[in-house]
């Protein structure tokens, strides 16, 4: 891993300045999560159809992710984030102001831009902000965002789109996205591009066999996931039976152990990186598939719902650090790759989610995104390598 020759202080405030971006990229993209059958009773469209704002965001995420390193070669870093943040707050009042489905899936298509190509750049632009030693740690405060956005996006979203409607809740989300820009532009230094991505670097690593077969469960784990989690509200809706306020309440105690998840992976990567990727998938798929069986009562739904947050808290952490382990030296290009497969996990799992949804049923979704975590673990148990431990965060 290379050392920081362009800041050789480590600048914390940068960092926590990309924490509060991925704050409010996670957030948006979690919206549709709490607001789903608002929108579409407003757009006079399906809630399959209404989920295909997240497909819509997710394919534009792919090519950002994949392509963002490569486009972007001789643009400073600092110039391309701010130009991410921007668009954040472009794309909240697109949807916000969106007077039909497809006006909405242009904005969240500028979201997927923007968070394909953040995301890509994150763990290498951390790789420069602060030590080798203080990499996992500043890692850890980056991907916090996910689990801070995890525990107020949905159930803020829900709570405030049933008093003020779904559409005042995304320019609220504009506004903080106005807050990100400002103090990125104030925190953020001068980075000169490294690594020079381009295609053939692309297809070279891909073509790693090591780095091909954790791409590919990275897809499973996180199309399972999204797959649920997107229609998570028709489920607790049809199945458990929730008024707003509980639907509210069960999602913020999702992202409260999304939250401690974070933390919690952070300690299972310093004793083994494969156990941590492989468990976690396990843990959520099972989830899943009990509260199939036995999530019509809040009693037996919360606990497992709390268990799914907890889980899936750790995933983030935990292949952030994978990147900073497989190819230390192309991390831009290989976090593209990681963002790209992310993305079409997410494309799949809301795409062929809604198909589920509409045609099956929710409990039939939950079932079938259960298999999907249940191989993604194996695939993890038995393909992804891990020579060495995780450094333990100071």
């Amino acid at each position: 891993m290379q050392n920081n020759a362009t800041s050789p202080a480590p600048a914390w405030a940068a960092v926590f300045s990309l924490a509060l971006g991925v704050f409010g990229l996670v957030g948006a993209e979690f919206l549709p999560a709490s607001l789903l059958t608002p929108m579409a009773r407003d757009l006079a469209v399906t809630e399959g159809m209404a989920g295909q704002a997240v497909t819509a965001m997710a394919a534009f995420g792919l090519l950002s992710g994949l392509f963002v390193a490569a486009v972007t070669a001789a643009i400073d870093r600092r110039k391309v984030l701010l130009t991410f943040s921007g668009l954040l707050v472009l794309s909240n009042l697109a949807v916000a102001f969106a007077p039909n489905l497809f006006v909405l899936l242009i904005g969240r298509l500028v979201l997927g831009i923007a968070l394909g190509g953040f995301w890509a750049l994150s763990t290498a632009t951390v790789m420069r902000l602060v030590p080798e030693n203080s990499v996992p740690k500043a890692l850890a405060i980056v991907v916090s965002g996910v689990s801070a956005a995890t525990i107020m996006a949905a159930p803020v979203g829900s709570f405030v789109g049933d008093l003020l409607g779904w559409r005042a809740v995304f320019i609220g989300a504009a506004g903080l996205a106005v807050i990100v820009l400002i103090v990125q532009f104030a925190t953020l230094p001068a980075l000169p591009p490294r690594d020079r991505a381009n295609i053939r670097v692309l297809v070279e690593l891909v073509s790693r066999r090591h780095i091909a077969i954790a791409l590919f469960a990275a897809l499973l784990v996180f199309s399972g996931h999204m797959s649920l989690f997107t229609y998570v509200r028709p489920f607790l809706e049809q199945v458990t039976q929730l008024e707003v306020t509980g639907i509210s309440l069960t999602l913020l105690a999702f992202g409260i152990a999304n939250f401690l998840g974070n933390y919690f992976g952070g300690w299972l990567l310093a004793k083994s990186l494969r156990f941590t990727l492989a468990v976690m998938p396990l843990a959520i798929g099972s989830a899943a598939f009990l509260l199939a069986q036995f999530g019509g009562g809040i009693h037996a739904a919360l606990p497992l719902i709390v268990l799914w947050g907890l889980a899936f808290g750790t995933v983030p952490v935990g292949w952030s650090a994978w990147i900073a382990r497989a190819v230390p030296d192309k991390a831009e290009s290989v976090g593209g790759l990681l963002v790209a497969t992310i993305n079409l996990a997410i494309f799949l799992g809301a795409a062929l989610g809604g198909l589920t949804i509409d045609h099956l049923g929710v409990w039939a979704l939950f079932v079938i995104s259960a298999g999907v975590l249940a191989v993604a673990a194996l695939t993890v148990a038995t393909g992804v390598g891990a020579k060495h431990r995780v450094p333990r965060t100071a």
